[in-house]
């Protein structure tokens, strides 16, 4: 193994509730009520692939970007200041990087959020390469922005990567892109549910892998 790409939301940073409020009070600003646990099963796609489960295509293309736009202020004004990083992210990585791995993330999320979040974690001085939703056509669980990090970590084979996410949809991405995923279940998904995306490992939180590093993939 010679690199491990990360997601951001719901992997590193306890975010997918926040998103989905943002979200669910968006789409009423627009017309739109939806529940929000069914919002919080789609929180790990971008708006391209979320918006198409709660709202007509028609209606996506008149406004699909006011919708998301909003989405964004909304999640800006109100809930990124309340974002807490899960334990010893930071600490992964610096135990990543001691073994000679190289560390990217590839999230959903769009640049200037990302910024953000890297900030949040503690670890903008600790990657190899980033992607966001701005490198991709489709967001997850279509694979372009794996393939992306790829492309940016010099070309290597999917073999010799690990992905770390918390989603099916993480697992999905990565597995078309041909690599392995260990999932986290602190974005509020189920071993199960996991395991079924594809995830050939599952813990608890970036504390847990850590605390089970050695015997865990990443080893």
């Amino acid at each position: 193994m010679k690199a491990v790409i990360f997601d951001m939301d719901g992997t590193l940073i306890d975010s997918v509730e926040f998103h989905a409020l943002a979200w669910q009070a968006a789409f009423r600003e627009f017309g739109h009520d939806f529940d929000l646990a069914t919002i919080r099963r789609q929180i790990g796609k971008g708006g391209d692939q979320l918006m198409p489960v709660f709202i007509a295509k028609p209606e996506i293309e008149r406004i699909g970007k006011q919708i998301e736009d909003r989405r964004g202020k909304i999640f800006a004004e109100r809930y990124l200041s309340q974002i807490k990083p899960f334990p010893a992210v930071r600490d992964l990585f610096e135990r990543l990087l001691a073994d000679g791995t190289r560390v990217a993330l590839a999230s959903s999320a769009k640049s200037e959020e990302l910024k953000a979040y890297k900030r949040i974690a503690g670890i903008s001085d600790l990657l190899d390469a980033e992607t966001s939703s701005d490198d991709a056509e489709e967001s997850k669980p279509h694979p372009d922005i794996f393939e992306a990090a790829l492309e940016k970590l010099g070309g290597l084979a999917p073999a010799e990567v690990i992905a770390i996410g918390d989603t099916p949809y993480d697992a999905q991405a990565a597995g078309k892109a041909g690599i392995r995923t260990i999932g986290l279940l602190c974005g509020g998904w189920s071993e199960p549910d996991l395991r079924e995306a594809g995830c050939v490992e599952v813990y608890r939180d970036p504390a847990d892998l850590l605390a089970h590093y050695e015997a865990s993939a990443l080893s």
